[in-house]
């Protein structure tokens, strides 16, 4: 099943930055060496076995944004599942930007009117923390007024935190064709580990494809976090040509399993009861297996 996603944004927005984090294992870092794309990047990224992440990375430039809107028009926008538009925060020339932003928009809505639609306000890490609150909230008002009469979903990221997970883990869940399903078999496996929290990681990516909550946790950006750390944890396994297998943290109030569940997921179970052993835990993850490989 092939998903065609819409990678769009004025040149120098970082749209290729965060590819690259989320896709091709670079950290925030590295993305410094990274050129400006030129015209459209294709890549193809399988997630979770039969699902492919049809990903079109389009170039910002003037001469290309120009070729988009006309002599590429249909062949770019034409069934397209995801539109992600990427604004740099610190844009100077914002009016300009919010420009082209509907010119796409009338775009998708030419040939593509049932695509959902994500935009993320980027590089927020450039802004004052007491001022960027305020500045998303109003991005976010005119995004919703000039996408109208499409809905629109937005998100403030930055590659130096958690948040960039946040947005892209949300972009994903919204093309996976059977995650209802996924999470009701998830609760059911939550109840019978007797846990506080069951996550689902797609393995690659260590996006967060599903989650259930028994028990209310205090940390809201807690899923992201973890996705951050193990991506990270797993880039340093690869450097001494080491595979991640599991791991498991102990604390005074809590225990953490991490297991591969199938070939394209890893599983994350959150235990508070210090009655239950960890061989439980993982006896559990063992025997729940074939039966997530099913569903999957």
């Amino acid at each position: 099943m092939k998903k065609k996603v819409l990678l769009m944004g004025k040149s120098g927005s970082g749209k290729t930055s965060m590819r690259s984090i989320i896709f091709a294992n670079y950290v925030a870092r590295d993305t410094r060496r990274l050129g400006a794309t030129m015209d459209v990047e294709h890549s193809h990224v399988r997630f979770l076995g039969n699902l492919v992440l049809n990903l079109w990375d389009c170039g910002g430039q003037e001469l290309f944004l120009e070729n988009y809107m006309t002599s590429q028009r249909d062949q770019v926008f034409r069934n397209v599942e995801v539109l992600i538009y990427v604004f740099d925060v610190e844009s100077r020339e914002y009016d300009r930007d919010m420009q082209y932003y509907q010119s796409v928009i009338e775009a998708i809505m030419q040939h593509s009117k049932d695509a959902r639609i994500f935009c993320l306000i980027h590089k927020m890490d450039l802004v004052p923390e007491a001022q960027r609150e305020t500045m998303f909230r109003e991005r976010d008002q005119d995004l919703r007024r000039r996408t109208h009469p499409l809905g629109v979903t937005t998100f403030k990221t930055s590659i130096w935190d958690e948040t960039l997970y946040k947005a892209w883990s949300s972009i994903v869940y919204s093309l996976i064709p059977n995650v209802h399903m996924l999470e009701s078999h998830l609760k059911s496996f939550c109840k019978l580990c007797e846990a506080d929290e069951v996550i689902f990681f797609e393995r690659t990516t260590f996006l967060v494809i599903s989650h259930v909550t028994e028990r209310a946790q205090a940390d809201m950006h807690r899923f992201e976090k973890v996705s951050n750390i193990m991506k990270q944890f797993k880039l340093s396994c690869s450097k001494t040509q080491a595979q991640f297998q599991s791991v498991e943290v102990r604390a005074p109030t809590f225990s953490a399993f991490i297991q591969g569940m199938t070939p394209n997921t890893v599983v994350m179970v959150i235990v508070s009861n210090p009655e239950i052993q960890s061989a439980l835990v993982q006896l559990n993850i063992a025997a729940a297996r074939p039966h997530f490989l099913r569903i999957e």
